[in-house]
Parts: C-alpha cells; sequence; structure tokens
C-alpha cells in the first residue's frame, strides 16, 4: 500500500525537483508531496516577495515534474506578503498577488496553500542535544532569547494588531480561494513561544487556532494541524485533533513527537517513537474522521548517515525521512486495520 484513495495520504516536502530527488521521493512510496516555494527561507516574511504571484509556467512546471514520476503536489507553502501580515503601506498590492496565486494553484490542481503568520518567525533559541545512539535532536529553550529586541525590519505588534490584519486578509482571500477549489492552511506558530522578539503570537496556543477558524466561516479557511507543536502547548493532540477535524478545518497535518519540559517555552523533537505523543492514537483520529490530505512526518533527527551522505532537497536528510515514511506508513496501516471501514464525511469532497 501507498496512499488510500480518500484517506490520509504520506508525504514529505521537497525544495527543488530534480529527477535524483524525485527518484528519491517515489522510492519512498511518496506520491503526493508539500512544496516548500523556491528559492529563499520560508521561515521569514522577507526574500520571497520576486516571486509572488505564482504563474501557470512557473509553477506548471514544478507540477509537471512531480507528474513524470507519478507524484501530486498536494500542497504549496506560500510567502512574500509581508505588507499584509504587518497590515502597512502595499497591503492590498500583496493581496491581490496572493489571490491570483491561489487561483493559480487552483487551475493546476492543488488542493491547498499553507502559509504562515508571524511578525517574527522565531529561529533563535534552538540547540542539537544528543539522542537516541548519538543521533542529534532539535531542543529549543524560550528563555535564552525571551529578551531579544525586534528587528528594525518587523518592529513589534500587538496581538490585537495580528489579528486585525489576518482578518482583512481571510475575508479578501477565501472567497477567491473558495471559488478556486482550494483550501488554505494556516501553520501554527512553531516555536510557540509567547512572544517573538517583542511580538505577540498569535497562532501559539489552541485558543489562537479555535479563534483563527472562527474568523471566516469556510473550509477554505483552515489548519496545519500538528500534533508536536500540540504537545509543545502542553495540548492532548488527540482530542485537539477530533475538535478541528470534526468542523473540517484540518487542512494539512505535521505529524512529529517532543518531550516537554515547560509548555511553549522548552522541549525536544525527538524520534517518532519515543516521545509523549501517542502517534498511533492521532493516525487513528485521522483515519476515523476520513482526513483525506497529507500527513507529513516532519522534523527528523539528524542520523549518522545524513551527516556523511548529505543530499540536497530532504531538509534533514533522507535517511531521517526514510525512518519516518516507513513509521507513518506502518502507523497508517495499522490504524486502517483496526478502524471500521470508512464512512462518508464532509471530508471527502
Amino acid at each position: 500500500m501507498t496512499d488510500t484513495p480518500n484517506g490520509p495520504k504520506i508525504g514529505i516536502s521537497v525544495s527543488n525537483f530534480d529527477d535524483s530527488t524525485l527518484r528519491r521521493v517515489r522510492q519512498l512510496g511518496i506520491t503526493n508531496v508539500h512544496s516548500s516555494g523556491g528559492a529563499g527561507s520560508s521561515n521569514s516574511n522577507f526574500g520571497r516577495e520576486n516571486q509572488l504571484p505564482w504563474t501557470d509556467e512557473i509553477l506548471g512546471g514544478e507540477v509537471n515534474a512531480l507528474a513524470a514520476h507519478g507524484i501530486k503536489m498536494g500542497i504549496k507553502m506560500i510567502t512574500g506578503f509581508p505588507n499584509a501580515i504587518y497590515g502597512q503601506t502595499g497591503r492590498e498590492e500583496d493581496i491581490d498577488k496572493v489571490i491570483e496565486s491561489v487561483k493559480v494553484a487552483g487551475r493546476l490542481g492543488i488542493p491547498v496553500v499553507e502559509y504562515n503568520w508571524y511578525a517574527h518567525r522565531i529561529i533563535e533559541g534552538y540547540s542539537y542535544v544528543e539522542g537516541r545512539g548519538g543521533a542529534e535532536y532539535h531542543a529549543f529553550d524560550y528563555d535564552s532569547i525571551k529578551d531579544l529586541p525586534p528587528l528594525p525590519e518587523e518592529g513589534a505588534h500587538t496581538a490585537d494588531a495580528m489579528w486585525d490584519n489576518i482578518t482583512y486578509f481571510l475575508k479578501a482571500v477565501i472567497p477567491a480561494a473558495e471559488e478556486a477549489g482550494v483550501r488554505l492552511a494556516l501553520h501554527p506558530n512553531d516555536p510557540p513561544a509567547p512572544i517573538s522578539r517583542g511580538s505577540e503570537q498569535i497562532m501559539g496556543s489552541i485558543d489562537g487556532w479555535k479563534k483563527l477558524v472562527g474568523l471566516v466561516d469556510s473550509t477554505a479557511n483552515g489548519i496545519t494541524f500538528d500534533c508536536g507543536v500540540t504537545r509543545e502547548m502542553g495540548g492532548d493532540p488527540v482530542e485537539t485533533a477530533r475538535y478541528f477535524g470534526d468542523l473540517d478545518r484540518i487542512n494539512h497535518v505535521h505529524w512529529r513527537n517532543v518531550i516537554t519540559e515547560i509548555p511553549n517555552e522548552k522541549y525536544t523533537e525527538v524520534f517518532l517513537d519515543e516521545g509523549e505523543v501517542d502517534m498511533l492514537a492521532v493516525m487513528t483520529e485521522l483515519v476515523r474522521q476520513g482526513y483525506p490530505r497529507i500527513v507529513y512526518p516532519e522534523h527528523p533527527p539528524i542520523m549518522d548517515h545524513d551527516k556523511e551522505f548529505a543530499h540536497d532537497g530532504f531538509g534533514a536528510g533522507y535517511t531521517g525521512f526514510a525512518y519516518t515514511v516507513g513509521y507513518a506508513r506502518a502507523a497508517l496501516q495499522a490504524a486502517l486495520r483496526d478502524s471500521p471501514p470508512f464512512v462518508e464525511s464532509v471530508h471527502r469532497r
């Protein structure tokens, strides 16, 4: 079994579309991928502005490259609209570019567009710690960065301002997404620390996620459900998945495990089989819902082989993803075996 026709689809993220990378993706049994975007980092609001709006020619070229290997683009990350996020001059132009990009995604059959909403994406405060067998684990400690000042190009923003800006954005974009047949998935603030270089984070709590989906009543206005972030915040991943799944607002899934010392502030990302999240229970809940989109087993620890034989396009490394994909596929098979046959649900359209 590779993918379930009407259920979860195990996928990974790719950042380039060369033949060598896509051969390796397909060898893992992957038929649906997340595309993290073009050149530049998706961890910043800046640097990709000139890549919007997407075009049929460029994005279609990526879709065709995947199709040549029997792979579909199940979700595409969009970045490069800082004026919309900060609510400043140029906001309307940014929103127009996002709308046109969503329309292109719809024409090309890309069902989900993922995005972030933060004044500053926390990349500070991380360190590598030694894990099982000497593997490198990613650990976060908010205490080491909580007093960092705002960056000049970003400034400091209140939660109220960020909520106002995203409400304005969604009221403009969601109708276009509905017409294009595309769902939006807002990635949670990760790390979910309360303050990020002087700015309050609106997607660093489950209450924030709930408020987000209530801003515009549409299944196109959804979230990326991340069971790891849920646990980082001290939440129950299965209960949270059930809440948003029953609303049909889970439009993408990140599936990873953590050990949390201080909710929202201190945690370590670990192998899927050794953290606090019951990964099988999360997968079983997604199967129960009839969730039909990508489950991305992201952020594998860095293994020795990946340091010795690094390969572009796989983030932490191909060996790490071979482990997470295999584990996720086994969990999906177990969940399907132990669950009653799919019932028709609001997700299956």
